[in-house]
């Protein structure tokens, strides 16, 4: 099996950094990480799931403790 790769713009929940994330596809329906923010630094947690669409995906990020 393939493993396919898409990127995904967000905002950090921290300083309000606007960035692209890659995405890893092949690491299942949803998944759940935790991820520093490439400016402040700061860790925050990365929600993946699959979109309606076939390769589409909704990413968000929440702050980690």
């Amino acid at each position: 099996m393939k493993k396919r790769a898409n990127t995904s713009e967000v905002e950090c929940p921290f300083c309000g950094q606007c960035e692209e994330l890659y995405v890893d596809l092949g690491g299942g329906e949803e998944q759940s990480y935790v991820e520093d923010c490439s400016l402040c630094c700061r860790p925050r947690i990365v929600h993946v799931e699959r979109g309606e669409a076939p390769g589409e995906v909704s990413v968000w990020l929440e702050r980690a403790q």
